[in-house]
């Protein structure tokens, strides 16, 4: 098991130790240490846009943490409270997600300290344009080199403006749409990437619920549909987390938390419904369909199965994780769980899923748009109606064979090739089962190893480690 110091860790600090617990366990010497930890380069741009009459000057960063494998991979998140120190630590996290789910990127992270509700869509438009002119000729915009994606504040809109200031910039590069991802379908993104971390979330508590001795360890019984779940966050990852679990899985989610306050009802929520209503409303404030508790910290403490962390980093901590009851810790967002904070919870007896596993189903399927927009052709285009035809002709041979007929809705099941989506969410699936294969192979391996985090940091420094040693350097 890692140990915490006493003193508290900024987030780069945090991501730092337990890298340096899965170094120590793997043997890895401090000259190869020091060259895996480094953040390859960081750009500060300060930038003027002209707006409402005045000129504002604009502060935004992008780290290239490794580049190891390239592009270096990583969201693009416009918030407020953006700094130096999140972005680079956000660019490491990456690098290490990136190995630990065999996606081929280094990592990189970029932001800009804005807050998106004060502008304008126009506006908002020529500041992206900006801000990519400005990653673009430093070298930090390249689908080569540097390909950022969707995060906090940023969508699929921001990265159709991203990619075509881009290609206004490098006309002859016919892979321009490669330089994002995370774009709208008919801007050459790929069906399943909005969805993606929230999918992702889905899929690595079904196949934790898979391992009976997993589900027990952690003080549960039953399945996934008899849980009781507690989100935090309501943007693209919560609200999609919470709607898959709810709708598909059939576990009830019984609080959202939000900044301005939670609603609670032990029925279970309307996902979809709450969904509407604070797009509408901007607040979960008189929802009808569960109680409205302003302190936000009494949901987030409140006995349940599982709680899923989908908003911001360093959420449990030293001050408040020895209140947690929740049995199961999952980690949509990056960072949720300080590292004094994780110490209280697993003398408590919590499992955590940590966020380098939990939350990758978003580089994951970048990583499938990526490849679609080099391969200038969609997915399933090749073998989807072939597919479908060889199973047709397969159901006619044993309904021949039986003299029996296959059930009409059995047969458009059956005969129906795969679609995009269909090959989207089947790679990001195969990918969370394996990571997960990966990391309990290594705690049953490891003796001193009894925590999911650092058998992932393990897995994924080792792989790492293993590409700097052919290089030489050990």
């Amino acid at each position: 098991m890692s140990t915490c110091p006493v003193n508290g860790l900024s987030f780069r600090e945090n991501v730092d130790h337990m890298v340096e617990s899965a170094m120590r366990i793997l043997g890895v010497s401090e000259t190869l240490g020091e060259a895996i930890k480094a953040c390859r380069s960081v750009l500060q741009v300060k930038f003027p846009v002209k707006l409402r009459g005045q000129v504002k000057v604009f502060t935004g960063w992008r780290a290239i943490h490794s580049e190891h494998l390239l592009p270096t991979k990583g969201g693009l998140r416009f918030a407020p409270i953006v700094s130096q120190d999140e972005v680079e630590a956000l660019a490491a996290l990456m690098t290490y997600k990136c190995a630990l789910a065999d996606v081929p990127f280094g990592g990189s992270k970029g932001g800009l300290l804005i807050d998106p509700r004060e502008y304008d869509d126009d506006e908002i438009r020529t500041i992206v344009a900006r801000f990519t002119l400005n990653l673009a000729k430093k070298g930090f915009l390249d689908p080569a080199t540097s390909v950022p994606a969707p995060d906090m504040g940023t969508g699929e809109r921001e990265m159709a403006w991203i990619a075509e200031t881009y290609k206004q910039l490098y006309p002859q590069d016919i892979n321009s749409n490669a330089c994002v991802t995370g774009k709208p379908l008919d801007h050459g993104g790929i069906a399943g990437r909005t969805e993606a971390t929230g999918r992702g979330i889905q899929y690595a508590i079904q196949e934790f619920f898979r391992h009976p001795d997993d589900v027990a360890e952690a003080g549960l019984s039953d399945g996934l549909s008899s849980q009781r779940v507690v989100i935090q966050g309501l943007g693209n990852v919560g609200y999609h987390a919470a709607k898959f679990l709810s709708e598909i899985d059939n576990a009830m989610v019984i609080g959202v938390i939000v900044s301005s306050g939670a609603v609670v009802n032990l029925d279970g929520l309307d996902i979809e419904a709450l969904h509407q209503y604070h797009r509408e409303h901007r607040s979960l404030r008189g929802f009808p369909g569960g109680t409205f508790v302003d302190d936000s910290e009494q949901v987030l403490e409140m006995e349940c199965d599982i709680l899923i962390l989908a908003a911001l980093e360093a959420q449990i901590h030293g001050g408040n994780a020895v209140r947690i009851r929740a049995k199961l810790i999952v980690e949509g967002a990056n960072g949720p769980v300080t590292c004094q904070g994780e110490k209280i919870l697993m003398d408590k007896g919590s499992v955590i899923l940590p966020d380098i596993y939990v939350n990758s189903g978003g580089v994951v399927v970048s990583y499938f748009e990526w490849t679609k927009n080099l391969s200038h052709m969609r997915y399933g285009r090749l073998q989807r109606r072939y597919e479908a035809t060889r199973a047709m002709h397969q159901l006619t041979a044993l309904e021949s064979l039986t003299g029996q007929q296959v059930p009409e809705w059995m047969r458009s099941e059956i005969v129906q090739g795969a679609s995009e989506l269909d090959l989207v969410r089947s790679g990001l699936d195969d990918t969370m089962r394996e990571a997960y294969r990966q990391i309990r192979e290594v705690m049953v391996e490891s003796e001193e190893i009894d925590d999911m985090r650092t058998a992932a940091y393990v897995i994924a420094i080792d792989k790492i480690a293993r590409w700097y040693r052919i290089q030489g350097i050990s």
